[in-house]
């Protein structure tokens, strides 16, 4: 059987197994301020067969807030909330920890009745969700050095109300366009400060942030993740050279701190990159790899075996198949993920998904 069914070690504690359940949002926190529904707790314990589930995106501040029903983890009662989760969990054996997920420019006042803030006033190109149907992304306000800090400070109140909750750690989210990868990336950072310009400088918030929440929690239970060239979002990482001198910068700024892993949602035709960025990294590295239209499946596995990753994340599959690792045990079948279910909704799509054992019966 594949290495990739073998347990694993990470920050103290025993994987089953070398799987990762992805971070998907999926827009259902209908409780009280946006606090997780018990609905949530049985979503994430049917996919416990995970060796590592890693939350949705969680924000940590309400102007962190980019989409309709997304969680917090900035209130009291989204803490207690997140506990029934993570006790149920555990109940199951697995290991789960919180996505923290500040968007950014990505976000419109309709969600929260506040500007949405970035490194620099450059609006992204596009559109966001909201109950009053969509929107175009308004142009954010740029943070002040203060309030650059201020931030940094509430990534580590959240880190701190995580482990509260009960997580075994948090992800920082570095990519896909929000706001630790829109000061990576030059189009979206046009700061003449400590915070923007140079390589070194717009990796400054990313790394800033990191030594804040390990300060917090631990750097032991802490991971990044990244998605270098991922245009999600309006962000234009197209310059090779800029994004493989940004990305090398960031890795070896933030492997002396010595963070439980390193998180890669793969872009298309950067493998060589990938290669490179798995190599200077001293612990954990999680794989998200590219596979154009089709979902991570079975033929993924042989990344693990070869040492191309040491756990490998799967997204949609995940999501559509609640025991996905028996099924990729034996190369499946696999129930099929339906987008009109991605975002909101109640169970339909979100906790019917049958097992093996119940497709069967």
């Amino acid at each position: 059987m594949s290495k990739a069914f073998e347990p694993y070690e990470l920050g103290g504690k025993r994987l089953a197994n070398r799987l990762v359940m992805a971070p998907m949002t999926r827009s259902r926190a209908y409780g009280p301020g946006q606090s997780p529904m018990p609905l949530m707790a049985d979503y994430y314990a049917q996919r416990a067969s995970a060796g590592l589930i890693v939350t949705e995106g969680v924000q940590p501040s309400r102007v962190g807030q980019g989409y309709p029903d997304t969680p917090g983890i900035h209130t009291a009662e989204q803490v207690a909330a997140w506990r029934h989760v993570t006790d149920t969990v555990h109940a199951q054996g697995s290991v789960i920890y919180l996505q923290i997920m500040h968007t950014g420019r990505v976000g419109h006042p309709a969600l929260t009745g506040l500007q949405p803030v970035g490194p620099s006033a450059v609006a992204a190109a596009g559109q966001v969700y909201t109950h009053e149907g969509p929107q175009d992304f308004v142009t954010p306000h740029e943070l002040t050095d203060a309030e650059v800090r201020a931030t940094i400070a509430d990534f580590a109140a959240a880190a701190r109300n995580a482990v509260e909750a009960g997580f075994d750690g948090v992800e920082l989210h570095g990519a896909n366009g929000y706001l630790i990868h829109q000061f990576l990336a030059p189009n979206s950072n046009q700061r003449t400060d400590a915070w923007g310009g140079s390589p070194e400088n717009r990796i400054r918030f990313a790394v800033e942030t990191s030594k804040a929440v390990a300060e917090a929690i631990g750097a032991d239970k802490v991971g990044f993740r990244i998605s270098p060239g991922n245009g999600f979002n309006d962000i234009d990482e197209s310059d090779a050279a800029d994004t493989e001198a940004t990305y090398s910068a960031l890795v070896e700024a933030l492997a002396p701190l010595n963070l439980a892993y390193l998180h890669q949602m793969e872009a298309p035709g950067i493998r060589d990159l990938t290669l490179r960025l798995r190599k200077a990294w001293p612990t954990t590295f999680i794989l998200n790899p590219f596979t154009g239209q089709e979902p991570t499946g079975p033929a993924e596995l042989e990344l693990v075996e070869n040492g191309t990753a040491d756990l490998l994340a799967y997204g949609r599959l995940f999501l559509a198949n609640p025991d996905l690792p028996a099924r990729l045990a034996q190369s499946g079948p696999f129930n099929t993920p339906d987008p009109a279910t991605f975002y909101g909704g109640d169970e339909e799509g979100f906790t019917d998904y049958p097992t093996l054992g119940e497709a069967r019966a």
